[in-house]
């Protein structure tokens, strides 16, 4: 069978030729070269464990195996870097930080494997390791052959045919220390260009925090108590709520809203690769999220156009020298940043697995009960804000340098260039 280089798509010609990864196969049956070229597409995005166009992350772990593993690929060369980096919110993600959230005891320490040369990125793949020390695989005996409700248990079964009991398996939300870690060094570059990312909890249950400048709040406001609501009279009300349901062995949800300022004008791309959808499967793909929405939001539904439109005016101060009013817009038009802060909301809902029995059935579709055992977050919310960060940080980093590419000396200009002359 002959063959020849190409570029690598993935490309069926009716001719009988199969263009896929590296090689051109030529002269065979319109059957075979669909059968290869289900076998090279399949591959080539199998099985969803990887991130980012030019700023790309991978992921592989679960929640009581030995660790998880992370790669960076496409991190520019020169960039300061070491574990250090990454405590402050590997800290903020972690299990046992307060009684709010999980109990399970994690130190959560990377050890960069690789891609770090003398306290510097080199340029190739950064290569990071958490080990997992407090699993308790024995809490999970119980319902091994039993569908947590809410859980992703039964879905695993259907696709693949059997399932890693032990937590959450993959789909355990300690898979986020690898998101955390690649976010603080997406964070690290941002910040060199002026780009912050900051988020924060603006509701629990019925509780909302009033926040009426977004753009202003500050890390430290965030932190400043362990619920993450820079709304301090409302955090306070936050946290009785969630010991409240934490006593009657139930959770609660809330809403996170993420803010990242210092974002020129001009990133992200016209149609597939909008800016807003690329955040939007970010968050989304984030364990327990089911709702994502930007600037005004669902609020536009009944709102009139005049009532909606951002007015352009003369702003100085901004890079282009243009800005808007007013910022319902969420900070991006046509798929692409205007310059004001991008606002992003996203719906976490309640924990999903419960001490409290509630009926289920088993893996045969008998019906039971089920009580799950096991340490976990009677609210999510607190610990889901870096993780929201780190995802908002991976989507501005990776569009950031694409906008590099593409436009070059255009992307670093301060000025719209007039080409009406």
């Amino acid at each position: 069978m002959e063959t020849e280089h190409v570029q690598p798509d993935n490309i069926i010609h009716s001719r009988g030729a199969v263009l896929s990864g590296d090689c051109c196969f030529v002269g065979v049956s319109l059957a075979a070269t669909a059968a290869f070229s289900c076998l090279f597409v399949y591959i080539s995005i199998m099985p969803g464990n990887s991130f980012g166009q030019l700023f790309r992350i991978t992921t592989a772990g679960v929640s009581h195996g030995p660790g998880y593993l992370l790669i960076v690929d496409g991190c520019p060369p020169g960039i300061p870097l070491s574990e250090e980096d990454l405590l402050p919110d590997l800290r903020r993600r972690r299990p046992g930080q307060s009684q709010v959230v999980s109990q399970r005891k994690e130190e959560d320490l990377p050890e960069i494997w690789s891609g770090v040369f003398e306290g510097k990125t080199d340029g190739t793949s950064i290569g990071i390791l958490f080990r997992n020390r407090d699993a308790r695989s024995q809490d999970y005996n119980d319902i091994k052959d039993k569908y947590r409700p809410g859980h992703a248990d039964f879905t695993f079964d259907a696709k693949y045919g059997f399932r890693d009991y032990r937590g959450s398996g993959r789909s355990s939300a300690r898979e986020t220390i690898c998101r955390v870690a690649a976010g603080a060094i997406a964070k690290k570059i941002l910040a060199e260009h002026g780009i912050r990312v900051v988020g924060y909890v603006k509701q629990i249950g019925s509780i909302q925090a009033h926040i009426p400048e977004p753009a202003s709040v500050t890390l430290e406001q965030v932190e400043a108590n362990i619920v993450r609501c820079p709304d301090a009279s409302a955090a306070d009300r936050m946290i009785a709520l969630i010991d409240e349901v934490r006593r009657d062995q139930d959770s609660i949800g809330g809403v996170s809203e993420l803010v990242a300022t210092g974002v020129p004008p001009g990133l992200g791309e016209p149609v597939f690769d909008k800016l807003k959808a690329d955040l939007a499967k970010a968050l989304l793909s984030l364990p327990a999220v089911v709702g994502f929405e930007y600037g005004a939001g669902f609020g536009v539904a009944e709102a009139r156009g005049s009532q909606n439109n951002d007015l352009f005016v003369p702003k100085p101060e901004a890079v282009k020298g243009i800005g808007t009013l007013t910022n319902r817009h969420g900070g991006m038009l046509g798929g692409i940043s205007s310059g004001e802060p991008i606002v992003c909301r996203v719906a976490v809902k309640p924990t999903s697995s419960l001490s409290k029995p509630q009926k289920t059935v088993t893996r045969t579709g008998s019906p039971t009960e089920i009580a799950t055992k096991g340490r976990h977050d009677p609210c999510l919310l607190p610990r889901f804000v870096p993780m929201g960060e780190a995802m908002m940080a991976l989507v501005l980093v990776d569009h950031w340098l694409r906008w590099q590419a593409q436009c070059g000396s255009l992307a670093k200009s301060r000025t719209v260039p007039d080409i009406s002359r």
